[in-house]
């Protein structure tokens, strides 16, 4: 039994945190606050505000003049008196001055080599452009510029040279080449016809065009849920993200006709890319898919997925990525050798089919 003048333990779900909280003062809540921060003294990537408590808030001693604290530093600046050397400069050379040798400007009887007759009547009468062109021929680039040296190799039977071995080295002239026009294409229009099932329209091409919308994106891959009549696609370089990465997964599922997906150079994570993945393993008329070069690298366990799925998809015969593992880059390449093997397979047993039912007939 209870104790008589003890009262029973509260329950701590009982407790009312915002009466509590409303009873506190101001110096009393900033103490809590300043309890209840997670601080990571360790972490030296955080902020120094979150890996220690602020400890700043000593008042003011008086206005701060910053004109005045820049005089006062050139002031301290100029009053401050240079430090003498310990030996002073007085330009006197000491030890002894170099002085070469004369020489002969012959080369020594234990480095001469002996030629026969006629390749030293024929080195002896060879032109400066002549010397330069065996040298490179002997593999002796350094005597000669790099451009020099790969025109003697790339031609035979004449002279490629026009300056000498001692001339100065230029650098070579790069040609400068125009910058990719704009992808012409009319998203709006793309769009409607996309909408419109237009039997004209089996090649939709939106590489690089930077300022398409999200939504304008979804729109494009809704609508081709339906569409029968383009057979490629591609959306390089054009800023696509996970939520486009669904709406192409939803595609994948309805469509029956798109042939050729391109969607390299894009925004994609990983989670984007599984639900393509994962979609493809219902569609069986996609033949080409080109995925690399996305903002993060896919990881393993999704390699590991799209190899899973290349060996259970046999309509796939191309697919444009670069495995970083090993593992999951030669069950790729098998599967994709398979299926090129069971496409061929089919369609030389169409054309036998089609010659028997000839013959038949």
């Amino acid at each position: 039994s209870q104790p008589a003048g003890m009262s029973k333990k509260q329950d701590p779900r009982d407790i009312d945190e915002d009466a509590i909280l409303r009873g506190l003062s101001a110096e009393e809540l900033d103490q809590l606050e300043d309890e209840l921060q997670e601080m990571d003294p360790e972490n030296a990537i955080l902020p120094a505000g979150m890996r220690q408590r602020d400890q700043t808030k000593k008042s003011p001693t008086g206005p701060f003049d910053r004109d005045a604290l820049m005089e006062h530093l050139e002031k301290q600046a100029l009053e401050h008196v240079d430090r003498e050397d310990l030996v002073p400069f007085t330009g006197e050379k000491k030890g002894k001055v170099f002085v070469p040798k004369p020489g002969t400007g012959q080369i020594p009887i234990e480095e001469q080599i002996t030629l026969e007759p006629e390749l030293e009547e024929a080195l002896k009468n060879a032109s400066d452009a002549e010397m330069c062109d065996i040298a490179a021929i002997l593999g002796m680039y350094t005597l000669m510029s790099n451009k020099q040296y790969y025109d003697a190799l790339d031609v035979f039977g004449k002279i490629a040279n026009t300056e000498g071995i001692n001339s100065v080295v230029q650098p070579d002239k790069y040609k400068t080449y125009p910058d990719e026009p704009p992808n012409p294409t009319n998203v709006e229009e793309t769009l409607r016809k996309i909408q419109k099932n237009e039997s004209g329209l089996t090649d939709v091409n939106l590489n690089n065009i930077k300022d398409i919308p999200i939504p304008t994106l979804k729109e494009i891959f809704h609508a081709m849920k339906s569409n029968t009549k383009v057979k490629s696609l591609s959306i390089a370089a054009t800023r696509s993200n996970d939520p486009v990465a669904m709406a192409i997964a939803e595609m994948l599922e309805s469509n029956k006709t798109l042939e050729s997906l391109n969607i390299e150079s894009n925004f994609i994570t990983g989670e984007g890319m599984m639900a393509i993945v994962k979609a493809l393993a219902q569609n069986t008329t996609l033949k080409e898919l080109k995925i690399d070069n996305q903002r993060q690298k896919f990881g393993d366990s999704l390699e590991m997925e799209i190899a899973a799925m290349l060996e259970n998809n046999s309509s796939i015969v191309k697919i444009g990525y670069h495995f970083t593992q090993q593992g999951p880059r030669a069950r790729a390449a098998m599967a994709i050798t398979r299926n090129n093997d069971i496409r061929e397979c089919l369609s030389a047993w169409g054309k036998c089919s089609a010659l028997l039912s000839f013959h038949i007939v």
